[in-house]
Formats: structure tokens, C-alpha cells, sequence
């Protein structure tokens, strides 16, 4: 990570190493191998276009080249970097727009346009800008990597802990007064410390020289103490899935679906709305038009946690599909190591990857033009390894400095036709604990989110039932079983329904289809774009469900009685049920209960008249 880079010192460009000898798309071959390393960052041809060694066979490296090859040619020179592909961390990733290997988008406008110019290069971060530091430590402090030096004031919404790498550590020789500093200006210094080296025992010395800018290898997982069981809930505000399909802090979900199902606005809605304190969404081989959209709104969008710009706890990546293939492979990688970055300063970070489809056919792309052994569908074998390796950098972690951080993943899978039986959604499903299954029928219905109940699950429900209770939610559990039952019975009722419609059923079962039809119309849909419905929170949603599911209750003892069916169906009560999601806000929970109460009035009522 420390390298230093071999410059020609004539031209004071990296060195050359070798020779292309062969092209093909974004794989490129070149002779001198015995000059580079295994995932070493290379630079090809006289634009310098951006690569990465991702083989090594006898005196040939292959390269998987980031920039558009057309018109690279035989004999062309590449250069090295004695650098892995890594990413820049500090102050200045907030609010920020990267493709996939971290190059500023607004920046490359500015040089050359909407369409990104090839061999353009500019840092990530900005060098000029100062930022306010405050130190938190002292000269002669002991310090150790993830301790924090300091703070910086990134947004009004995050504070940006200055901390140790995690390769570093030592007694600090000079701390930086309070003020203001540019990310490459020096903010502490190590003393030299000395180790044992060799027989003699002769000792070798180095000063540290700690600056707010630090790199990390994107492939390469920040490490952190140990790993904690996800057992807090984040909270979304979508209520199918916090209160039916929960996924933990530190958890992995999926959202499988196919095209117009919903992926992307369910993806915004969690980005907006979750309780996460940092957003990472990387917009990984996506129709342009859809990733516009993000990078348009997003800017416009207001964090309704604290009437700030959204913007100030995110960071987009954005990588298109028309842009380079070999650079959408790299862009969930740089987006899951910034995330990390904010983990390991103690901040629960949300992760979306928009569409992980997208990026296995990135791998499918170059897998076939390095003419690997083909497995199922023309992916190559290694694709559960890849998938594994990314789900699994999720988690709830105790951080180098002792602070909790988690990442969660919230990974959109784009089968085609809809198909989940497809390999990319399969090996997804042995990585993730939460499937969040886009039905198109029930996006056909205009039912959103799509989510459908039947085919969904969560594997957190057990771990957040705690988190439940200690909210004043003892029931949920109860609540959600109950619930989840009366839609089951629903579905295996709707077969008759077909054959012989709903007026054959005895009056106990059409109750649960009228139940059902309150929880879909009432509960499971929600509109993200009515002002009062976008968001519910946890009150709200049990308040919802408890009120639907005492309807239910008190309709079972009636029609016991011998009331048909048709009379519930037609009291007042059961509309105003119905449109509760868009005339309650979260302030006025107190309707619900008045609500409840009418209900039980008008209940009472029509008990009395069959008595």
C-alpha cells in the first residue's frame, strides 16, 4: 500500500514495463510479467489508460484495462505503478459523484464533456480545500491503528474521525495545533520506533508522517477487532419490510426482480428513509437514463431525519452501461471499502448495489475474452466465490478503536424474465439472510413496493425480536405470525376463489379474504410519493397492524353469530381502515386509536343486532 512508484526520470511519467501484444476488448496482453505483481495498477498505451494485472503466465501479464480500448494496438508501452487498485479516504467523500475506480464525475465533465474522455486523470479527493481539524490526542500518547487523531467537520451532518491507519502505530512525536489543513498537509508524527531485525539483532527506525489522506486497497477487507450478531433493526420506514421482513443492522438482503418491478425506488426509498448514518449507493451497470435520474434527484433530496440535504451523508458511484465493463467489476468493490471506511469511525453504514446482475455480467464479459472454462449460463465458475466475497463484507463489528460500525448490504439482483432460478440469484441467496422478491403482477396491479409476501423471507427475525421489545413492540412477533398466516390462507383460498368464486365460500372464509384485502390495500402497499405514506415509523406500523388484526378478531366472533360477511364489508370502519396509511401521519397516532374505538362501536353494534 505504501509503495512507491517507479518513475522514468526523464519524462516523470511511471516507468514502462512491457509491450501490449494482444487486444481484445477490455483484455489486454502484454510481455514483461516479471516487472509487476498480481492485482498491481498498470497504465497502457500513450493515453495511460487505467488497468489492473489480473494474470501472470510465464512473461506475459494479462490486464483488465478500466478506459475504452479501441484503437490500442501491438507494441504499445505499459507502464507500472507498484500500487494494487486502491481507493483515496478522507474528508471530501461526502457529497461526492466517482465512476467505479473513484475518478470524480463533476470534475471529468469540466475537461472533457457528458462522455468521459480517455486517459483523463484527476485525484478523487481535492487537494486545495482546507479542512477545520480538531485534534483528540496528545504528544507522547501511545496511538495504534483506528484510533482517532481527531475530527473534521465534513458536513453539518457527519463528523469525519481522523484516524490511524490500521498498519500504523506508535508514541506520537507532534500532534497539529487546532486549525485548518489541506488532506496531504502532515497532522501528526510518530517517533521512530525500533524492532528487532535479523540474527544480530540490529534495529531498524522509521518516523511516521500522518496526513487526513490515506488509501486503502479495494479488494482487500478493512480489518476490524471481532464481529458482532446483527441484532438491531434498520428501520426503513417501509413497513412490509421492517415488520415483515426485517434485516438487521450489519445484515445482507437481496432484491430480486425483473425489469419495472420496482428494484431502484425501493432502493431510493431505504436510501432516504433508513436510519443508516452514511449511504453508499453504487449505481453498477444500470441504463444511463435510470442512473441520471439518481444523480439529478438525489442533490434535490431532503434528509427527513434532519432537514438537511440527503446528500451530506452520501456518497454515488456511478457506472453505467455504456461506460467500461471492466470498470463496473471494480465499482462495488471501491463503493463496500468506503463504507467500511465509515464503519471503522463508528457509523452504520447502508450499501446499495444497483444491480449486482449487472456486475456478473461484467465478469461473464471478461470471463469469456480470457477464454475461461464457461459454468452455468456463461458465467464463470469463481462467480459464487466473488459473490460470497462481497456479501460478506457486511456486518456488525466491534472497529479497531472499540466503537460499534456496521455495514448492511442491500444488493439488487436483475434476473431475466424474471426468473429467480437463474445462477446470479441463486448463489446470491446462500450469501444473504433477507430476499426481498419483486413480483412484476403485483407491480402490474400498481401494488408497490412489489415485495411479495409468499416468497420473501428474513432470517433476522429472531435477533431483532429483542430490538422489538425493547421499543414497547412485545407483540410484533405475535402480530407479524398472525398476519403472515391470514395471507397464506388467502393465497391457498384464491385456487377455489378461481373455480368457483367468492360467494361459495362459507362466511369464516371469506372473512379471511376480506382480513387479507385490508393488509394488502391497508398495510403491505405504500406510496413513496404521498408526503404522509412514504414513511411510516415503528409506532405507526404496529398501530396499523394491531387495529387491521382486531378488526379481524372482533369480525370472527360476530359472523360466530351468525352476521354475514357483506355487513362487515360495508361498515364505515373498514374504508377509513383503508386510507389510515395517507390520513394519520406519524404525529397523530392518536387517531388510531379513535379509530380503534369506532371500530369497536360499530362492532358492538351489529353484535347486539345478532344476539
Amino acid at each position: 500500500m505504501n509503495a512507491s512508484v517507479t518513475v522514468n526520470p526523464d519524462t516523470g511519467q511511471p516507468a514502462q514495463i512491457g509491450q501490449v501484444i494482444w487486444v481484445n476488448g477490455p483484455v489486454v496482453r502484454a510481455r514483461g510479467s516479471q516487472h509487476v505483481g498480481m492485482l498491481e495498477v498498470v497504465e497502457v498505451g500513450d493515453e495511460h489508460l487505467v488497468g489492473e494485472v489480473i494474470g501472470l503466465e510465464r512473461d506475459v501479464m494479462t490486464i483488465q484495462v478500466y478506459e475504452e480500448t479501441s484503437g490500442l494496438r501491438p507494441g504499445a508501452p505499459v507502464r507500472g505503478t507498484r500500487l494494487p487498485l486502491s481507493v483515496e479516504l478522507g474528508p471530501g467523500l461526502l457529497q461526492s459523484i466517482f465512476d467505479g475506480i473513484q475518478r470524480p464525475l463533476p470534475v471529468l465533465e469540466l475537461r472533457s464533456g457528458a462522455f468521459i474522455g480517455r486517459g483523463i486523470k484527476s485525484t478523487p479527493l481535492y487537494r486545495k480545500q482546507k479542512w477545520a481539524f480538531t485534534p483528540r490526542v496528545e504528544v507522547g500518547d501511545v496511538v495504534q491503528g483506528g484510533t482517532p487523531l481527531g475530527i473534521v467537520s465534513e458536513t453539518p451532518l457527519i463528523e469525519h474521525r481522523i484516524m490511524v491507519p490500521p498498519e500504523v502505530s506508535g508514541k506520537l512525536a507532534w500532534v497539529a495545533p487546532p486549525g485548518e489543513y489541506t488532506i496531504e498537509e502532515p497532522i501528526a508524527r510518530l517517533a521512530p520506533a525500533s524492532s528487532p531485525h535479523g540474527e544480530k539483532g540490529v534495529t531498524e527506525s522509521r518516523e511516521w508522517e500522518l496526513t487526513m489522506l490515506q488509501r486503502w486497497p479495494v479488494r482487500r477487507p478493512r480489518p476490524y477487532q471481532r464481529r458482532l450478531p446483527p441484532a438491531e433493526l434498520l428501520v426503513t420506514g417501509q413497513r412490509v419490510l421492517d415488520t415483515f421482513f426485517p434485516l438487521a443492522k450489519g445484515g445482507a438482503a437481496a432484491i430480486p426482480g425483473g425489469f419495472g418491478a420496482g428494484k431502484t425506488i425501493t432502493q431510493h426509498q431505504i436510501a432516504r428513509w433508513s436510519d443508516a448514518d452514511v449511504i453508499v449507493y453504487v449505481g453498477c451497470g444500470e441504463r444511463g437514463n435510470e442512473m441520471t435520474e439518481v444523480l439529478q434527484e438525489f442533490p434535490h433530496l431532503t434528509d427527513p431525519h434532519s432537514g438537511r440535504p440527503l446528500m451530506e451523508r452520501t456518497i454515488l458511484i456511478a457506472n453505467t452501461s455504456n461506460m467500461p465493463v471492466a470498470a463496473r467489476e471494480a465499482s462495488i468493490y471501491t463503493g463496500i471499502t468506503l463504507a467500511e471506511y465509515y464503519r471503522d469511525m463508528g457509523y452504520h453504514v447502508a450499501l446499495m448495489a444497483d444491480s449486482t446482475s449487472r456486475w456478473a455480467e461484467a465478469l461473464r464479459e471478461i470471463s469469456g475474452r480470457l477464454e475461461e472454462m464457461p459454468a452455468e449460463e456463461g458465467y464463470p465458475a469463481y462467480l459464487a466465490a466473488r459473490l460470497a466475497e462481497f456479501y460478506e463484507r457486511a456486518g456488525h463489528v466491534i472497529t479497531l478503536n472499540e466503537t460499534h460500525g456496521s455495514v448492511s448490504v442491500i444488493g439488487a439482483v436483475s434476473p431475466p424474465g424474471g426468473d429467480f432460478s437463474e445462477p446470479v440469484t441463486q448463489h446470491t441467496s446462500r450469501f444473504i439472510r433477507c430476499f426481498w422478491a419483486l413480483d412484476k403482477a403485483l407491480a402490474s396491479a400498481r401494488h408497490f413496493p412489489a415485495i411479495n409476501w409468499l416468497d420473501s423471507y428474513s432470517e433476522y427475525v429472531d435477533e431483532v425480536a429483542d430490538w422489538w421489545g425493547k421499543q414497547g413492540q412485545e407483540d410484533w412477533h405475535t402480530l407479524r405470525e398472525q398476519a403472515l398466516e391470514i395471507l397464506q390462507r388467502e393465497s391457498r383460498l384464491g385456487q377455489v376463489v378461481k373455480l368457483v368464486g367468492p360467494d361459495a365460500l362459507p362466511d369464516d372464509q371469506r372473512l379471511i379474504l376480506e382480513t387479507a384485502r385490508l393488509l394488502r390495500e391497508g398495510f403491505l402497499q405504500q406510496n413513496a410519493l404521498d408526503e404522509v405514506d412514504s414513511y411510516a415509523s415503528i409506532e405507526k406500523q404496529m398501530r396499523m397492524l394491531q387495529i387491521i388484526l382486531h378488526f379481524h378478531d372482533r369480525a370472527k366472533r360476530v359472523i360466530a353469530k351468525g352476521c354475514p360477511i357483506v355487513i362487515l364489508h360495508d361498515l364505515p370502519i373498514v374504508n377509513t381502515i383503508v386510507r389510515m396509511k395517507t390520513t394519520v401521519s406519524n404525529k397523530q397516532l392518536a387517531l388510531i386509536d379513535e379509530e380503534r374505538k369506532a371500530l369497536d362501536t360499530q362492532m358492538d353494534q351489529v353484535e347486539k343486532d345478532y344476539s
